[in-house]
């Protein structure tokens, strides 16, 4: 089932990225609709223009137009613009007398056309008869063109008689087509300014939800405990939906570490009678019952400290910081106490301004257990010491740089090959030196403990004894 997960977050993919796309394709559609749109425009307002043109040109030429006294249409002054001379130049006029005769004579001498329409006739559309106002047409044009038409109906001596003019539409055409083409950079340069807007959009729109990112990495890595309400309207309903999980999540922690600590209560009573009881027993000679007993209770004991330990590691106290010198003293005035520690020189080499990004409680327990561990097989001496950790042993990721706690005695060491099974649940440091007692929890939580802080723990072979070292991260500047 796995493999089909990476696909599935390709198929959704970025949201900034998808923002960024609809934003160019939504500037790309209006770009097209408004180019479009402007070349219809200037299209109609060439047309007007031509329109213009063409009446100056009708008027031209109803004006020159006369009548001879037997009644025949002749034109006296021809429009003035050069081109009605030029053969197929695209700007033409004809007339005809419907005052003429006969049907013969409408077709053989009624009809008159400018010498640039050559041979061809345009064929004017049905009029009503006596219509004065000017109309407009688009006709075919000879050579499969076709041509704007401006006519109308004038009465001349009595007579009317239809006038025309018209212009090829590939002026207009062309001229719209010049005018795209000037248009198109200027397109280009306001999509280009459009797109940078969407993408600042995009990112000024999305710049709250990298604040939420940051909050919550903040929160993780304990240099805060809420998010807070410092967000816009849209995203403060979110903000306030995690501060409630978390706050949910904070109660429902402190209520299994209250069971946690309750349950370690009632059981310290029944491991007390059995101490008792084990003592009895060994008195009276049963030294094997009692060593049984003692193995179960110490067993007890090390699931409840191991139960105790991670309710106390799921609250997520991540702003919690703890100075190693005082708690490694405080460790080694209770371990100097026992049997195994009070033979021993211990020796705390750790500045007292240093500061760790774990709970104090968290980092006790840890360093107990490596400090009873160290007891156990020292020969004369422990020491604990803080270091940088090497840059080898960095990761890309690791921010801050982690320090290592170490805790180092002078004892026999282990067997290399051991060394990984130290940390799994069962592991010990009794296997070592072959005696003892106990589960075998203790560098089992100890791990926990420096993985919930982000951290690690590390156990080498020195020369001589066993450094058992606990990477963690600095606490931040000001804590």
């Amino acid at each position: 089932m796995r493999p089909h997960a990476a696909p599935a977050a390709r198929r959704r993919g970025s949201l900034r990225l998808r923002l960024i796309l609809a934003g160019a394709v939504s500037v790309l559609a209006a770009l097209a609709l408004a180019a479009a749109g402007l070349l219809v425009l200037f299209e109609r307002h060439v047309e007007r223009r031509i329109d213009q043109e063409l009446s100056v040109h009708l008027d031209q030429l109803v004006a020159g137009l006369d009548r001879t006294p037997d009644g025949a249409l002749v034109l006296v002054r021809p429009p003035g613009d050069p081109r009605f001379a030029v053969p197929l130049s695209g700007l033409y006029w004809q007339y005809e007398d419907h005052g003429a005769g006969s049907a013969q004579d409408a077709v053989e001498g009624a009809i008159q056309r400018s010498r640039s329409l050559w041979d061809f006739e345009m064929a004017l559309p049905a009029e009503g008869e006596g219509d004065p106002l000017p109309h407009r047409h688009t006709i075919a044009g000879p050579g499969d063109t076709q041509l704007l038409l401006l006519e109308r109906v004038v009465e001349l001596r009595g007579a009317p008689v239809r006038v025309a003019v018209a212009i090829d539409r590939r002026e207009i055409d062309a001229a719209t087509r010049a005018f795209g083409l000037d248009l198109a950079p200027y397109l280009a340069v306001l999509a280009l300014f459009l797109m940078a807007a969407a993408v600042a959009q995009v990112t000024v729109g999305l710049r709250p939800l990298a604040a939420v990112r940051d909050g919550l990495a903040a929160i993780r890595s304990g240099r805060r405990t809420r998010l807070g309400d410092d967000f816009p309207d849209e995203i403060r309903p979110l903000a306030g939906e995690l501060d409630g999980l978390l706050a949910a999540r904070e109660a429902q922690v402190e209520s299994a570490r209250a069971r946690a600590g309750d349950l370690a209560h009632g059981l310290r009573t029944p491991l007390q009678v059995l101490a008792g009881d084990i003592e009895r027993l060994q008195a009276r000679g049963e030294t094997e019952i009692a060593a049984e007993i003692e193995t179960v209770a110490l067993s007890m004991r090390r699931h409840v400290e191991r139960e105790l330990a991670r309710a106390r590691l799921a609250s997520g106290r991540g702003t919690a910081t703890a100075a190693p010198a005082a708690v490694a003293r405080a460790v080694v005035a209770v371990v100097s106490r026992t049997p195994a520690g009070s033979r021993l020189d211990w020796q705390v080499e750790i500045a007292e301004d240093a500061r760790l990004a774990i709970d104090p409680d968290d980092l006790a327990e840890a360093l107990g257990n490596l400090a009873e561990n160290a007891a156990r097989h020292a020969v004369a001496k422990v020491r604990f010491t803080l270091d940088p950790v090497p840059d080898d042993e960095q990761t890309l990721r690791e921010t801050p740089r982690l320090v290592r706690l170490a805790v180092r005695d002078d004892g026999p060491g282990i067997p290399d090959d051991m060394i990984g099974p130290l940390t799994a649940r069962g592991g010990r440091l009794d296997l070592a030196g072959g005696s003892g007692s106990g589960a075998g929890l203790g560098l089992a939580i100890v791990s926990e403990i420096a993985e919930a802080w982000g951290g690690s723990l590390v156990i080498e072979n020195r020369d001589p004894g066993l450094e058992a070292a606990l990477c963690l991260r600095p606490a931040p500047s000001g804590e």
